[in-house]
């Protein structure tokens, strides 16, 4: 009997779930509870799975989503999840029958980009994904900061740090996440799902662990920072404490903010090490420190993975370094980027529309996604061959146009 690819039913879902577990390697017992949650949150007209015999074998889902892109523009997005093939059945193109089936889905209702955290490295390349933001981690000796830790002291102006809770942090949370993803490139937004799973208002597997939640508020009383961050409690054989302090998530409207939010952290009593978790490529943090150094790289890799859908709207959406114009002829297999294209970049805004003018770069769709948020170059991707000038100094055209003064980044798994 072949393997059927369709939407799953609501009955079939808690077989869905399990086929996501088995895909991830995941040995979990979901509650009843927790099932019926997820399942009341989730558009079963955008879960797909393949069926042998009955039995869920492959899984794949999709949900609305904002993508904020150079400039500040948010635009809407097909954010893809819970890809898994069960290992009895990889090889058979269950993946390209449910992806194929919902960007062609998603393109036909006005979605301008489709991303997803790619847990491997080779798959979504062959489906026009290109890797568009990277992530990063630190880790601090916090003794050889420099900073006077005996004397830290609440920010300057009238501002100042609290400790809240997660009900705090579900009241203040969400504006002030709106507010600070429109300054940052690869940034999306967080449903209110998103702020009950992360504050402990909905059940997860395995159980949620409260953490510390810290919020910096200017004088006027405005949140303009938040970090959040566990903490494990250690003590060594002369009974000296060497606490690991784990940060979740650190985000904050100004840099000013964000080294405060840092030298608190870095400030606790019996914190001998913080480990950041994700941050972007090239954050700031090490410099807040006297001693950048007392920050070391513990690790670096791609993150988020986008495919655009609309060329045209998708290069109008985003901001440019520069003035210019440049023709693109974008080559994608499966047609929906397809096209030669006329990018006019202003200091009023971009138009790009199609074209029949000869082309400056050729690319493929795979590119055009790496290039899109600016992580990569045109000069880098056109090193690596998945970029072609086609005019004597297009590139470096494209270089000053793409160009952007910080690299994107996503802080938000899917």
């Amino acid at each position: 009997m072949s393997v059927e690819v369709r939407n799953v039913t609501a009955p079939e879902y808690s077989d869905w779930l399990r086929a996501v577990d088995t895909g991830f390697l995941n040995i979990t017992s979901r509650s009843p509870e927790e099932v019926a949650s997820r399942l009341a949150r989730t558009d079963l007209g955008r879960t797909w799975g393949a069926f042998d015999e009955g039995r869920c074998v492959a899984t794949y889902r999709s949900f609305a989503q904002e993508l904020t892109v150079p400039g500040g523009a948010a635009v809407p997005t097909d954010a893809i999840s819970a890809v898994t093939v069960t290992a009895s059945h990889r090889g058979r193109g269950l993946l390209r029958q449910m992806i194929i089936a919902d960007l062609t889905a998603a393109k036909e209702r006005g979605d301008v980009v489709a991303n997803l955290v790619a847990a491997e490295y080779r798959i979504y390349g062959r489906f026009g994904f290109g890797r568009a933001t990277s992530t990063a981690k630190w880790v601090v000796s916090v003794p050889r900061t420099g900073l006077d830790l005996r004397r830290w002291s609440p920010p300057e102006d009238g501002a100042r740090i609290d400790l809240v809770d997660g009900a705090e942090v579900r009241k203040h949370g969400p504006a002030f996440h709106d507010r600070w993803r429109a300054l940052q490139p690869g940034a999306i937004d967080r449903d209110d799902r998103w702020w009950s799973v992360n504050t402990g208002l909905e059940p997860t597997t395995p159980p949620f662990t409260e953490p510390f939640h810290a919020v910096y508020r200017s004088a006027a009383g405005e949140v303009e920072g938040l970090a959040t961050y566990t903490v494990e409690g250690n003590w060594n054989d002369a009974k000296q404490p060497e606490n690991i302090l784990s940060v979740r998530r650190l985000s904050a409207m100004s840099p000013t903010v964000e080294r405060a939010l840092w030298h608190f952290l870095c400030s606790l009593d019996w914190v001998v090490e913080v480990r950041t978790g994700q941050r972007a490529p090239d954050d700031l943090l090490p410099h807040y420190l006297p001693d950048p150094r007392a920050a070391h790289l513990a690790g670096t890799a791609d993150y988020l993975w986008l495919r655009v859908l609309d060329t045209a709207r998708a290069l109008t959406a985003r901001t440019y370094g520069t003035p210019g114009t440049l023709v693109l002829d974008v080559r994608d297999g499966a047609g929906m980027a397809s096209g030669r294209y006329l990018l006019d970049a202003t200091a009023d805004g971009a138009t790009c529309t199609p074209t029949t003018r000869s082309a400056d770069i050729t690319l493929g769709a795979d590119a055009l996604g790496s290039l899109y948020l600016g992580d990569e170059t045109p000069t880098r991707l056109a090193a690596l061959g998945s970029v072609t000038e086609e005019r004597a100094g297009a590139l470096a055209r494209a270089e000053a146009l793409f160009h952007t003064p910080r690299r994107p980044w996503c802080p938000d798994m899917f």
